[in-house]
């Protein structure tokens, strides 16, 4: 089983490959990562079994990697490595692969690896909902045929429905995404404002309403050419956001 690890300390990435070495029919890749975007790119690359990460890193953190690894069809066994107890409970409530405390030991780690299997999609989203300090993600990902495409959250510009999917319009084209306008807005609610029932925006994004002659209200985004629609239920609450922008 080909294992990648995944933490900003190398120190600890040293400590780890010496004991996933001593365990037989396991082989760590040659590459590592310090970083979540580090990972998910290996991971797309290489396609490893295991994973093996820390949680805080600077940046994206484990818990996000894990999140954004739920867009690969047939994503890797995640076993966190973490000095940190607090995402234990949470972590095998949903049936984590593994979850050992640093410092790392042998046995554990052994065990851990064993018991590893292929995470399915909905584990692997059960496991990856847990938050960090924020609350919220950094990025926004969507399985294009390029594999994982990661957009930066400041680069959205607004997300709109459509049929079962969602599209995420950003500063660099577009994205369809699996992720519900609820379960955005729920997450990203300080940032973002509902104007219609298909429509959530970034607020930084906000540039002007506008009447049309048929009386229905309009919203012109910055770096978009054509307006959204802004249902009447939401023309006040829109109005009042503006106000403070």
């Amino acid at each position: 089983m080909k294992v990648l690890l995944v933490d900003d300390e190398p120190l600890a990435r040293d400590r780890l490959r010496r004991m996933v070495d001593d365990c037989d029919g396991y082989e760590v890749l040659d590459e590592e990562a310090c970083n979540g975007q580090e990972a998910i790119a290996l991971v797309q690359r290489f396609n490893p079994d295991v994973v093996l990460m820390d949680i805080r890193m600077p940046g994206m953190d484990g818990m996000e990697v894990a999140r954004h690894l739920c867009a690969l069809r047939t994503p890797p066994a995640v076993i966190f490595c973490t000095a940190y107890g607090e995402y234990a409970i949470e972590a095998f409530e949903v049936q984590a692969v593994g979850y050992l405390l640093k410092p790392v030991r042998q046995e554990a780690l052994l065990k851990a690896l064993e018991s590893a299997s292929v995470a399915n999609r909905i584990q692997l989203a059960a496991l990856s909902r847990q938050q960090d300090d924020s609350g919220q993600r950094c990025h926004i990902s969507a399985r294009t045929h390029k594999g994982i495409e990661l957009i930066p959250l400041a680069d959205v510009i607004c997300f709109v429905a459509d049929n079962k999917y969602v599209t995420v319009r950003h500063t660099g084209g577009e994205v369809l995404i699996d992720d519900t306008l609820k379960e955005l807005e729920a997450e990203f609610g300080e940032r973002f404002a509902r104007i219609h029932r298909n429509a959530l925006v970034a607020c930084a994004a906000i540039d002007r309403l506008e009447r049309t002659g048929e009386g229905h209200y309009q919203l012109f985004l910055s770096g978009q050419d054509e307006p959204l629609q802004v249902s009447r239920r939401h023309v006040a609450a829109t109005r009042r956001l503006m106000q403070k922008l």
